[in-house]
């Protein structure tokens, strides 16, 4: 009872703040979020705000700085309903400016540009999406904290600390993931996908420090944090990781998937469910182990994860993991 008349409040209180801000702004820019392909879709993603947050930090300069700058990410101008089209086809921004354009696919593989155009408005925005080649032997699906790049998400603390007082230039990914995102992909060949419990608002962020790193490119799946009339924030990070597994193993009906991940947020658990959802679709499991490595729990998942005949690996780093995986492709 009580998180309802909190939600209920919330929300009337967010809807008038967006009346005083975006929604009355006649600004209408599109954030491009990087689609991906079905064998019948071109799925092309973003949202419309009434202003982009971008910011341009230094690596020497201060936490404080570093900061306001990250809040001011989540200080978005969202702006609802709010048509757009692309190649004949039209779509609605939903309550928090998000839109999803299905394409009908074509022949073209690799990395499409397709242009996205506000319905009123002069000027397009270029939407990458992602097609799996045709040559594509597994596709991987990848957390990002602590899998990709070092938060500490294992300790609620750290997590906040590490995310709020770093920036684009300062923030650290491992080299061995850098390294493994290269190998376990062929370089490209076989199509990657990022699923984080992070908000859509850091995926700009994201895109930097991944591009900034080398980290091999590929569509991102993030949350919404924002408070709809019907939801009160989205599920869980399991959820959330779950069902966008899901997803993607629909969206690539011909290929095994390799899911990576850590034991600081219980991939495991999430990874040992998807292979049971899945049974034969999943070719193996890969995860770091940051922090004091995987709890009692965790280590019960991994077993569960074994006697499923999955090859699972683990450890400090990703040496040498992507090859031993590729070895089993075949």
């Amino acid at each position: 009872m009580i998180k309802k008349l909190a939600h209920g409040i919330i929300w009337r209180l967010e809807k008038v703040l967006d009346r005083l801000r975006g929604q009355r702004d006649p600004r209408r820019i599109i954030e491009p979020y990087i689609g991906y392909a079905t064998p019948e879709h071109l799925v092309v993603r973003g949202r419309v705000l009434s202003a982009l947050r971008r910011n341009a930090p230094l690596p020497a300069q201060s936490s404080w700085v570093n900061f306001k700058q990250m809040v001011s990410l989540f200080l978005t101008d969202e702006v609802a309903a709010v048509e757009l089209f692309a190649q004949g086809v039209t779509g609605i921004t939903d309550e928090e400016g998000y839109f999803t354009l299905l394409l009908p696919r074509s022949e073209q593989r690799g990395w499409v540009e397709v242009e996205v155009f506000i319905t009123g408005r002069d000027g397009a925005t270029t939407c990458p999406v992602l097609v799996a080649q045709e040559d594509a032997r597994i596709a991987v699906v990848s957390d990002i904290d602590d899998t990709v790049l070092e938060t500490g998400a294992y300790s609620l603390v750290r997590n906040l600390w590490t995310t709020f007082t770093g920036n684009a230039k300062t923030r650290r990914v491992f080299p061995d993931a850098v390294t493994y995102t290269h190998e376990i992909t062929e370089n490209g060949r076989n199509p990657i996908y990022y699923v984080s419990s992070s908000p859509w608002n850091l995926h700009n962020f994201l895109q930097e420090v991944f591009n900034a790193a080398g980290v091999i490119k590929g569509p991102t799946f993030l949350r919404d944090l924002g408070i709809s009339e019907t939801q009160f924030i989205t599920g869980t990070h399991g959820d959330h990781k779950g069902s966008s597994i899901d997803v993607l193993m629909a969206a690539n009906p011909d290929l095994r998937f390799v899911l990576t991940g850590d034991t600081g947020q219980h991939d495991a658990f999430v990874y040992r469910d998807a292979i049971l959802r899945h049974p034969g679709r999943v070719l193996g499991v890969v995860l770091r182990e940051p922090g004091p490595g995987p709890d009692a729990k965790s280590r019960d998942a991994m077993e569960d994860i074994r006697a499923t005949g999955v090859m699972l690996l683990h450890g400090h780093d990703f040496s040498g993991m992507a090859q031993t995986v590729l070895g089993r492709a075949g």
